[in-house]
This record gives C-alpha cells, structure tokens and sequence, in this order.
C-alpha cells in the first residue's frame, strides 16, 4: 500500500486472523504502526469485524509465493461484502522453534498453519518430522509453549518466538528465500483513486458464468482485445450448484480507463453477478522479482 493511500485511510483499529506474533500481526504493524491490532480467531471473523464496525479495515493474507493461495479466502470475500483497497507484500521468514530445554534429535513432530508447513515442506521433510496443521503460525508457538511438550517443534516468526518464550533451532526454515506473502487490505467502503494516465492501477472484481462452451472464453475477451493485462484469474464452484462458476480476477487498469471500461462492458454480456471489489495502487515489492 502505497504511503499516500495510507494516509487517506490511517484506520484507529485494524483486525487480522491469528495470535499476537502472527505474520498478519506484523504486516498490520508495518503497514499501520499507529493503529491498534486486534486478533480474531478466523479470517471471517476479521472480516466482520469491519462489515460490524469493530475495526476499520482487515489485514488479510490472500496468496502466498510459495503455497499459492488461500483457498478459503476467495469463498469468503463474496459474502463479506468488502473492499479492497490495497495490498501489502509481507517476506516471510519462518524459524523452527522448540521449547528452550528441547532437544533437536527428540522432536518429532511440528505444529503450523497448513500455509506454513506447505512453505517450509521440504525441510520438514528432511527432518523426518510429522507435521499438524494449526489455526495460525503464532498460535501453534503459543500453543506449543503452554502444553510443555519436549518433543514438539512450532513453525513461526522470531517475534514469536520471543513472545512466548521458545528457542529458535533453525531460521530461515522456509524452502524459497523469496517467500513472501501478499496481503489484501479490506474496509467497507472503497477507497477514491482519481485516474491519472500513466499511473499503475489494480482492478479486483468478481463475476460468475455458466457452465457453457466459451462462456469464459468470450466474458474475458474484452481485456484482451482492449490491451488489458490480467495479472490473476481464480475460480471456485458455485456453493448453490454445479452448473455454474465464480471467479476472482485482477487487472492492471483503474475503472475510469476507456479501454477498461469497454472491457467492463463486453465481461457483463457474457458474465453474471460482475462486482467490482475495489481499485488500488501496487505494492512496490509486486515487481521485484519479475
């Protein structure tokens, strides 16, 4: 999120999903240093708790570099009825972390959420360890810490560790030096962005069409034939049947662009339920590896 965008939201209360010292809890800190964090104990939960005004705006992760998606975000935006209105590149930096009086060659298995065990899979292979998915990565330390078990290991940051009072056996566990976690920003209102050309944009939206021949094929087609670059496509089942399908996409173009809005027009001839979630500007980290 850029720094201007930051100051036209400067929220007072920021919810995430997870534990203090949990990596949403650090990418609230690093985005909004000033605003109060508060935990909740599911990404639905963090997000009503903006829909019910508890918070002002949601920290959450959406993909990640290494694991790809999280799935059970995309089921959950559309009925959040949010926006987004920026996004943040989070690195991620797991450790290995134990007990302080464990011993490294008597623990066997390794609690983490599934994002995280996915993100360090190969060494927890060479480990021999058995891994347990947990709710999040703060939480699995934490929970680590109060059932006082020698022969567990918790994947999480170094500020978790920390926290909650556990020596880090390995840094760096994660398999990519890359790994890095992106971040929506999500409030109830969108955020106002005058289009100026020449200026990066991203577009979210959500649309759904029917299982027919060609049905996505044609509602994507404007984008390309107005020279607009889709930078990611996400589909899942509509709950209600198996005859249609929903999908998230992103584009880089702001709403007020002609050539957008041609793109706009062709999508709602072929597509249903066209909701647009919200334009923002690029994390400056978005290129860094191109």
């Amino acid at each position: 999120m850029s720094s201007t965008d930051q100051a036209k939201v400067s929220p007072q209360i920021i919810a995430y999903q997870g534990h203090e010292g949990a990596y949403s809890h650090l990418a609230c800190r690093n985005v909004f240093p000033e605003a109060q964090a508060l935990a909740y104990p599911s990404f639905e939960q963090a997000m009503q708790a903006v829909v019910k005004q508890e918070a002002q705006v949601a920290m959450i992760p959406i993909e990640n570099s290494t694991a790809g998606r999280v799935e059970e975000i995309y089921r959950a935006l559309p009925k959040a009825g949010l926006f987004i209105i920026g996004e943040y590149f989070q690195p991620i930096h797991h450790c290995l972390l134990a007990l302080p009086e464990a011993n490294p060659t008597e623990i066997h298995t390794v609690a983490s959420h599934p994002q995280a065990l996915a993100q360090c899979a190969r060494h927890i292979q060479a480990l021999g360890l058995v891994a347990e998915a947990a709710s999040d990565t703060a939480g699995a330390a934490k929970a680590l810490a109060q059932a006082n078990n020698l022969h567990q290991a918790a994947i999480a940051s170094s500020i978790a560790a920390e926290l909650y009072g556990l020596k880090i056996l390995e840094s760096q566990f994660q398999d990519e030096d890359t790994n890095t976690t992106r971040f929506v920003i999500l409030a109830n209102c969108p955020i106002e962005l005058t289009y100026q050309v020449k200026t990066p944009y991203l577009t979210s939206l959500l649309f759904k069409v029917r299982n027919l021949p060609a049905a996505l094929y044609k509602s994507l087609g404007g984008f390309a034939t107005n020279g607009i670059n889709m930078v990611k496509l996400e589909s899942y089942m509509d709950r209600r049947t198996f005859t249609a399908t929903e999908f998230y996409l992103e584009v880089e173009a702001h709403p007020q662009d002609p050539a957008m809005q041609r793109a706009l027009e062709e999508l709602g001839f072929f597509a249903e339920d066209v909701r647009l979630l919200g334009s923002y500007h690029p994390h400056i980290l978005r290129y860094q590896y191109a």
